[in-house]
């Protein structure tokens, strides 16, 4: 079988048995701030089995895409060097929410394993769980006599422990025992060379296909003098979560011990040999560096069709780390041009069967990966500049810091391996830094080695990897501190893991559960249907809603009969028109009535803590008690005016599509009475013409007073009716489709409150953008009164401008140009004042001349002075010098400048440009320029001296 027919092996005989093929989530999880991408098929039900969501359905299957790549589940560094570790990977699984349990998990595994793949049985063997004392829990026998039932012999079952088959969603929450199949790879699997050895030996041979979780426990904490013990107690509805790995069923039923011969990652593989020009198949190194390349490759592709974008935190950090770790290993064959970005469009043409979203977003992973590969060429080179100012240290004592590298360098030039370096006290190594030169300060048995500190920043900062520097300073006899390089990873993994911690998603209060008053029944199409009792929404046909009885009452989380005037606490209604927050829309306000008319209670926000169950968070004016009837008011202006500015940011949406490209997706939203937000994917700021353009198209909408249409259909026809599905959202199985006009225009999936016409909007307008993370836009705006206030304001301040102008209306721009070219002939005449002070002070400067191997050197501070002015006095010493080199500093407002010139007669052997990237890269910047005059900025001003100082010796490098 090939991957495709595998994949669609497992739907077909998991939806022949009632189960809703579920599509594949984001790699972003949807609201949970606990994972960095998803990397599991139960991710998306997480909630389901939480207590939060209830399904229309109670069996579900799917093949879930996952990344692991960062915080718990970090398999980067393994990628490529073993033969089943991945970043990008599929899981495929299948689900049950408190329907059946392990005997049919069991029995339907097995069937798919040995029937459906047709894998030999003697090939294979099971784990179950042992039990575990401490636990106080039982060994699993219902799992070992179900897999007695299905055939399996005894002795192909194994009894292990907790640490191999006991399953938990986190410290508290639903846990328990599972079941493992393993296949026998074969001695020649075997990592250790292990010729004989027997199951379940963890050298490699034995792999685990598939994992089945069967969630029968709830696990909570309990301290008790002093130790924390954990209870485990069954839970009411016991449930299946099953994984299996496509990459490793492929490998098996493709014959193959490595999952990278098989069709998912060979023809990729291919792809990067032939690009480098060289075999796979021939050299180690080689190969590892090909594998890594098809592996991140599928990562990088399938996480930026997601919406994760290259950036220096979060999510991007890591795609950053992994793109750049296939780039290092592009270099590493030779690869030197761009290259990662076609190895993504193969990567399209091999998934669209199975993924079609990522046909959509092809031009825009292309280009964020090449303009993401073009920053890395940047990066390397100013790396290297930065290696030059690292510390070495002894290997001895590997902690203490003794000299720049550049400093070395040139004690290795002028004494070479064959120098008898004296020891000197500890005293005198750890003023080297000051100490006259040349001194030879190593012992012989003492080498010298780049420390652990300056190797990850090297690394994170600029890209170099530990074993690429190695390279380059094995040049000059030195080599790196591995040890202390890990532990600065280490303690990165440890802030990353931290970062992404998150709050602890808890099981939702039992209170809301039984207000929601979930129950099932029978679905008639087959199955079972489980609905809410409670909180019925009507909001979208009604604002006011007479006879809606009061259900529940809750204070600090505990369920009330009442609650007294004054009181603030949560309502739930039977009925209600107020729309509960979600998808960026806030929650709606209002009043509740009683049946005489009076105002019984304000209504501060809308909250939806469970599916099925809508809580209104009130302020009692008068006594409230359940059963009570009232009428709920929805604040009917503050919603029209939300319900402007949600239409409306569906209009924004298409209109920058239409505008930039489909590459732009939503990454995020809020809509509120007084205005919109809207975050999206693009790569740089909107020109002012887009801007323009974009306002003009969604405001032809509006003005064409265009009908809107609602139809509520299944996710997958919503999505093959080319209905958008916006990134980070949530759907269920049955969707609202917002359709502007005919859909042509803008059609999304969509739970919220809209206009009946797009001229009910009224009128819209951009009132900034700006960026919020690399390749993420951010566009606030205003509609209907909204843009009239704005008017009034843009009003106000033009008749405040034109009373300081002393200027009408209609003069107020010749009077702004009056007061723009007074502004530029003071500068001019400033600019003139400071050049004059800087040819007056510049003979003093040449006084401070060095000479370096017989080259005349100027490196100087100097202040308050602009580029322009550099230049002026950089040609004026250069002049009076007759042959030398001269480069000027000048820190100002938190920014650095550097002017660096060379005299013709030496730009045979020295070069301006190198000189001053060189020195700005010690001040966080760089820049570059001809061989006889280069510029540079910076932004550390403090490191100006330090940078100067550095000058001589990186001529005397480069001499």
């Amino acid at each position: 079988m090939n991957s495709n027919q595998i994949r669609k092996t497992f739907l077909d005989f998991f939806a022949a048995r009632g189960h809703r093929v579920v599509r594949s989530s984001p790699l972003v999880p949807a609201n949970d701030p606990t994972l960095l991408f998803a990397n599991a098929g139960m991710n998306q039900f997480k909630d389901v089995f939480l207590g939060r969501e209830k399904r229309d359905y109670s069996r579900a299957c799917s093949s879930q895409k996952c990344v692991r790549a960062g915080g718990k589940h970090n398999d980067l560094e393994q990628v490529g060097r073993t033969t089943r570790h991945h970043t990008f990977f599929e899981m495929l699984g299948n689900f049950s929410f408190g329907d059946y349990f392990k005997k049919d998990a069991i029995a339907w595994a097995w069937e798919l394993i040995t029937q459906g793949y047709g894998i030999p049985v003697e090939k294979l063997y099971v784990t179950t769980f042992k039990g575990s004392p401490i636990e106080l829990l039982p060994p699993d026998d219902e799992a070992y006599d179900c897999w007695l039932s299905t055939g399996v012999s005894a002795d192909r079952i194994f009894q292990l422990g907790m640490d191999e088959n006991f399953w938990q969603m986190g410290e508290t929450g639903p846990c328990g025992p599972c079941s493992e199949i393993h296949y026998d790879m074969g001695p020649a699997a075997s990592d250790l060379g292990h010729p004989d050895c027997k199951f379940p030996c963890d050298c490699g041979r034995y792999v685990e296909l598939w994992n089945l979780v069967f969630m029968q426990y709830e696990q909570r904490k309990d301290i008790k003098n002093g130790v924390t013990l954990n209870m485990s107690s069954l839970l009411p509805k016991r449930s299946i979560d099953t994984g299996a790995g496509l990459e490793r069923l492929a490998a098996v039923l493709q014959d193959k011990i490595s999952n990278f011969d098989t069709d998912l990652f060979r023809p990729l593989i291919d792809e990067a040999a032939e690009l480098a020009n060289v075999e796979y198949g021939v050299n180690h190194e080689t190969d590892v560096s090909l594998r890594i390349i098809a592996d991140h490759s599928r990562a990088a592709t399938f996480l930026i069709s997601d919406g994760v974008l290259p950036s220096n935190e979060g999510r991007g950090y890591v795609l950053r780390l992994i793109m750049r770790r296939a780039l290092y290993h592009g270099q590493t064959l030779g690869l030197n041009e761009p290259f990662l970005y076609k190895m993504s469009g193969h990567v399209v043409d091999m998934m669209k069967g199975a993924y079609p979203e990522l046909i959509q977003s092809t031009p825009h992973a292309a280009k964020a990966i090449k303009i993401e590969e073009e920053g890395f060429a940047r990066t390397t080179s100013v790396g290297l500049a930065m290696l030059e100012h690292q510390d070495v240290a002894l290997r001895t004592t590997p902690g203490t810091r003794v000299i720049p590298i550049q400093r070395w360098k040139k004690l290795y030039a002028q004494f070479g391996g064959n120098l008898e370096w004296a020891l000197l006290p500890a005293s005198l190594l750890m003023n080297l830094r000051q100490a006259p030169e040349p001194i030879p300060i190593i012992p012989a048995h003492a080498a010298g080695i780049v420390t652990g500190s300056s190797l990850f920043l090297l690394h994170d900062t600029y890209g170099l990897r530990p074993d690429f520097v190695r390279d380059v300073v094995r040049n000059y006899g030195l080599d790196v501190d591995m040890q202390g390089y890990e532990a600065e990873m280490q303690r990165q993994r440890e802030r990353a893991r931290a970062s992404w911690k998150g709050a602890e998603k808890k099981i939702a209060s039992p209170i809301y559960q039984q207000l929601a008053g979930f129950y099932s029944t029978p679905h008639p199409e087959g199955g079972v249907l489980i609905l809410g009792r409670q909180s019925v929404f009507v909001g979208y046909e009604e604002t006011d809603l007479a006879n809606c009885s009061i259900v529940g009452i809750i204070q600090n989380e505990q369920k009330r009969a009442k609650l007294s005037k004054g009181e603030e606490g949560e309502l739930v209604l039977d009925r209600t028109p107020f729309y509960a927050e979600a998808g960026g829309q806030v929650g709606d306000t209002g009043r509740l009535f009683s049946d005489s008319g009076e105002e019984v209670a304000q209504v501060k926000d809308t909250q939806r803590p469970v599916t099925g169950l809508i809580v209104h968070k009130v302020k009692a004016l008068l006594p409230l008690e359940v059963g009570m009837k009232v009428t709920a008011q929805v604040d009917a202006e503050r919603r029209d005016a939300i319900r402007r500015n949600h239409t409306a940011t569906h209009l924004l949406h298409a209109a920058l599509r239409s505008t930039l490209g489909t590459h732009v997706k939503q990454a995020g939203s809020l809509v509120a009475p007084d205005r919109l937000r809207f975050d999206f994917t693009h790569y740089a700021p909107l020109e002012e013409q887009d801007r323009l353009d974009i306002e003009d198209l969604a405001n032809r909408h509006i003005l064409a007073n265009e009908e809107m249409h609602t139809n509520v259909m299944d996710v997958d026809s919503a999505v093959n009716s080319g209905a958008m599905a916006l990134f980070g959202e949530k759907y269920g199985d049955k969707v609202r489709v917002v359709s502007v006009a005919d859909g042509s225009f803008s059609k999304e999936l969509c739970g919220g409150t809209h206009v009946r016409r797009t001229g009910d909007i009224g009128l819209f307008k951009i009132i900034s953008e700006s960026s919020v993370a690399a390749g993420t836009r951010r566009i606030e705006a205003v509609t209907g009164t909204g843009v009239i206030e704005d008017l009034r304001k843009a009003s106000g301040t033009l008749a405040r401008l034109g009373e300081t102008l002393r200027a009408k209306p209609g003069e107020l721009l010749a009077a702004a140009e009056k007061l723009a070219e007074s502004e530029k002939k003071l500068r001019k005449e400033l600019e003139a004042a400071q050049l004059k002070r800087a040819v007056a002070s510049a003979g003093n400067l040449l006084d401070r001349t060095r000479d370096v191997n017989g080259v005349k050197v100027l490196a100087a501070r100097v202040e308050a002075l602009d580029r322009a002015a550099m230049r002026q006095m950089v040609d004026n010493l250069r002049s009076r010098m007759g042959s030398g080199v001269i480069v000027l500093g000048s820190a100002a407002d938190s920014n650095v400048a550097l002017v660096a010139a060379v005299t013709k007669d030496l730009t045979a052997r020295l070069d301006a440009g190198k000189i001053v990237k060189a020195a700005a890269a010690i001040v966080e910047g760089s820049g570059g320029g001809r061989k006889d005059l280069a510029e540079a900025g910076g932004k550390n001003p403090a490191r100006l001296d330090e940078s100067l100082e550095a000058v001589p010796g990186i001529i005397q490098g480069m001499l």
